[in-house]
């Protein structure tokens, strides 16, 4: 296995550059020569702290507020820790007890709602009656968040690859619309793919619609980072054009996504994050001997969630 760093002028200093792996066993094991881009060991584990410094750094208001299963919460907390600010976190009561205790690690105050009596947008519409004055921070759809999740596509298209093929999970597509406007801007246009849980296809069902489908019920995948009713409108604007097509996973073959990373390269991820790899386990005969660049966008995962699905 070979572990290098991708490098990239524009990223900004505290965002850490992605790490790159490569391992033998896992072309193997998929008939793909694979490359990992992982954000397991970015700030605060996941690609997300990307999008929310960015947006920390570059809105005048001392309060955010946001809604999260995890990850932006855990992102925006210490994005605000790092610049003075304070953060309310909106999450699910279902959410990974290891993401709301990060949370809370970090001085944010979490908000926890039961998905089944009140939605996400409607907490955050009393948040901002309570708080008029705060910036609502969305986790995906917004063009800060774009322009933070950006660096990483710029990080893609540096590197000294011919990729044939980059695949990225979809939730509400902040992650892979960054991705795409990134590597535009880095004179790549390698075909695109979105890795979506089967449960929570709303993107691929939009794909295919030609205009955003809104799910009606938030989806319980496994895949807690992708549980969104729609893509963004900021998002859906550039995943329309942008995105080659969207494979949706079934939960079978992303829970087989996490046990391969984790015998196969080492790597430990939270399910989310797997769905590049679970991807090319749902649809491999596409990726035959190709060169194929997966995003991994994660590693916080529950420790017995994760133990349970090494078993």
């Amino acid at each position: 296995m070979m572990i290098s760093r991708a490098e990239d002028r524009a990223i900004i200093p505290t965002v850490r550059p992605t790490t790159v792996i490569r391992s033998s066993r896992l072309d193997n094991i998929l008939g793909a020569k694979i490359i990992l881009v992982s954000e397991t060991f970015q700030q605060t584990g996941s690609f997300k702290f990307r999008a929310a410094y960015h947006v920390a750094t570059h809105v005048p208001q001392n309060l955010l507020i946001t809604a999260s299963s995890g990850n932006f919460g855990q992102a925006l907390a210490y994005s605000c820790v790092l610049t003075g600010k304070s953060a309310i976190i909106v999450m699910p009561s279902t959410s990974a007890e290891v993401k709301i205790d990060a949370v809370r690690s970090y001085g944010a105050r979490v908000e926890l709602i039961d998905i089944g009596k009140i939605t996400r947008k409607q907490k955050i519409k009393e948040l901002s009656r309570e708080y008029p004055q705060a910036y609502i921070a969305s986790s995906s759809d917004d063009p800060l968040v774009i322009e933070g999740n950006s660096s990483l596509g710029r990080e893609i298209g540096a590197l000294d690859e011919d990729i044939d093929h980059v695949i990225a999970p979809v939730g509400g597509g902040g992650l892979i619309s960054g991705i795409i406007v990134g590597m535009r801007e880095a004179g790549r246009s390698t075909p695109i793919t979105g890795a979506e849980p089967l449960l929570g296809n709303d993107a691929a069902q939009s794909l295919r619609a030609g205009q955003i489908v809104t799910l009606a019920a938030e989806p319980l995948t496994i895949a807690d980072g992708a549980r969104m009713l729609s893509v963004g409108k900021h998002n859906w604007k550039i995943i329309q054009h942008g995105v080659d097509r969207i494979t949706e996973v079934p939960e079978d073959k992303i829970v087989e996504a996490v046990r391969v990373l984790f015998t196969q390269a080492n790597l430990k991820t939270e399910p989310t994050g797997a769905l590049s790899i679970a991807a090319l386990l749902t649809g491999p005969s596409r990726y035959q001997n190709r060169k194929v660049c997966c995003v991994i966008s994660g590693g916080n995962v529950d420790p017995k969630t994760y133990a349970n699905m090494l078993i």
